[in-house]
């Protein structure tokens, strides 16, 4: 597959200055439908059903959440489930394990671009990373998002902090901005542990306002929002995504 010419990418944080935090966490937990507008809501299982999945489109559709994250095989059905919705599907990509060849994300990149999926969530080459292959950890996002901002889509870069030593967490924050990533995350929720502030603020002091930051795996609760919030998150991942608006208001 030859690599399309890349049209400019949307990034929903992108000036190149700093991330007000205090103002966004006001704004989006001043009402249970800010918050719903910065939830991916998500259904990753490998065992989740078709009928699980339209369920979760549902949902979306009630609360308005950013998206419906799925995986590639259900890709058609979120899509068909929200056709004239206005609701986004965000669908993940080389995941969770972050070893696909580069020709094999850029294809799965291309063929979900091209059925309408506007949110594509990767993990980073987390071998490469660890064995100091910058360029081919750089090479490698860059081949993704070039095909997704091509079909108009946001990509997400997932480091799973867990694995990664400090210096890595923030080696491989620098190289997924650099190589155009819309949000660099912090997990898949399918490794040794999730997110935590101290990772999302680390990450978020990489990106500044170049891009924005996106918290998943393990946050279940309201307050697990708001620490991440706090911390500098301006997206977050969740399946417990409903209990989480309801506990602010949401019916």
């Amino acid at each position: 597959m030859s690599i399309p010419t890349p049209i400019k990418k949307s990034n929903v944080d992108n000036n190149r200055g700093s991330f007000d935090a205090a103002a966004f966490v006001a704004q989006t937990l001043s009402s249970w439908q800010s918050l719903a507008a910065v939830i991916d809501h998500t259904l990753l299982k490998p065992e989740a059903t078709r009928e699980q999945v339209e369920s979760l489109c549902k949902e979306v559709v009630c609360y308005h959440f950013a998206c419906a994250m799925v995986n590639p095989m259900w890709a058609s059905t979120a899509l068909n489930a929200l056709s004239g919705t206005g609701m986004a599907v965000g669908v993940v990509i080389g995941f969770p394990l972050g070893a696909s060849l580069i020709s094999t994300l850029s294809q799965e990149a291309d063929a979900l671009g091209r059925m309408g999926v506007r949110e594509l969530d990767m993990v980073i080459p987390i071998g490469q990373l660890k064995s100091g292959n910058d360029d081919a950890v750089h090479k490698t996002i860059r081949a993704a998002a070039t095909v997704a901002h091509h079909h108009g889509a946001l990509l997400k870069v997932i480091l799973e902090t867990v694995l990664l030593s400090t210096e890595e967490k923030l080696r491989g924050s620098e190289i997924a901005i650099e190589a155009g990533a819309d949000f660099i995350k912090t997990s898949t929720g399918f490794s040794k542990g999730g997110a935590t502030p101290a990772d999302v603020a680390l990450m978020r002091g990489v990106a500044g306002g170049r891009c924005g930051v996106k918290a998943a795996g393990g946050i279940r609760t309201l307050a697990d929002v708001r620490a991440m919030l706090e911390a500098g998150a301006s997206r977050i991942g969740a399946s417990a995504s409903v209990a989480i608006v309801q506990e602010l208001g949401a019916e």
